[in-house]
């Protein structure tokens, strides 16, 4: 490689190895105040290590300090966990004001004999499915299995005619007039013929057989009264109802509301139900036949 060249190429890196004095001066008197000795590398890295120096300043405030807030877009991390549980809670009041609003409709037109203990099946349909398409034509086993149940009836001496009548109290399917816990059970003593049964205020009593009210009063002991008229000489008694729905010589059927619980009476002690199953003039115990 030829000289001229040579220089051509290291002449740059020579004069970023020069040294510069950097001199301070009275512009009127010419005294030098001050005189630093430069160089283009110490001034290039004076120039990054200030810079990094402030990038790291600033990330540093931005990650770790208050200021952060003040930038556009970024939002303090505890407000953001705070509009989290208000959106929660928010949801979670309307699922229990929605629910007191049904509860309250339902209530109202228990009250005001509008009462419907039916489901409208439509509400329950499910439109996710194709149910159409589903194929319920019984298999050749199952017609098989059905013809020989049949035929076995027919000689069976389980299925006559006497058999199939009503028979007793067992007999009966009993519809349980209110859910809720058993505080005292049955005693046959005169003092407690039934059990009592405790549940939430306003909860409706349904009546445990289709029959007819025989009595619908109000008596100082066991305040507001209701008893029924059942077929095979059964007699079903609800006592301590905050109101009746149903008057004497109402015609009910069963799971039909007839009271709603109460704690009226001088014999109670909270809101509850008293309710008595009587079966020719003998007083059983509802537990045998129903579970609460």
């Amino acid at each position: 490689m030829p000289e001229t060249e040579k220089k051509k190429k290291f002449g740059f890196l020579n004069q970023f190895k020069n040294k510069y004095r950097l001199v301070i001066m009275n512009d009127d008197t010419f005294e030098e105040k001050a005189s630093f000795v430069l160089s283009p590398r110490s001034v290039f890295v004076f120039v990054v290590s200030s810079t990094l120096f402030l990038i790291i300043a600033v990330i540093y405030l931005i990650a770790f300090t208050s200021l952060r807030e003040y930038i556009p877009g970024y939002a303090d991390v505890n407000m953001r966990r705070n509009l989290v549980k208000l959106t929660y809670k928010t949801d979670s009041l309307n699922n229990e004001l929605a629910a007191r609003d049904i509860y309250l409709n339902n209530l109202k037109a228990v009250l005001s004999g509008n009462y419907k203990d039916s489901i409208d099946a439509g509400t329950l349909k499910d439109t996710t499915k194709k149910f159409e398409r589903i194929d319920i034509k019984p298999s050749e086993e199952d017609l098989a299995l059905r013809r020989q149940i049949e035929e076995e009836e027919k000689t069976s001496l389980r299925f006559t005619e006497k058999s199939a009548e009503k028979t007793g109290i067992n007999a009966f399917f009993f519809f349980v007039p209110l859910k809720g816990l058993v505080s005292n059970k049955f005693k046959a003593t005169p003092d407690h013929y039934g059990i009592d049964i405790v549940a939430q205020r306003n909860e409706a009593i349904k009546a445990t057989l289709d029959g007819t009210v025989t009595l619908a009063d109000w008596t100082p002991e066991t305040g507001h009264v209701i008893q029924l008229q059942h077929d095979e000489n059964i007699i079903s008694i609800y006592k301590h109802n905050s109101v009746l729905l149903k008057k004497a010589g109402d015609r009910v059927k069963a799971g039909e509301p007839v009271a709603i619980i109460g704690e009226s009476g001088e014999l109670t002690t909270g809101p509850h139900l008293h309710f008595e199953l009587w079966y020719k003039g003998k007083a059983v115990d509802p537990q045998e036949y129903m579970s609460f």
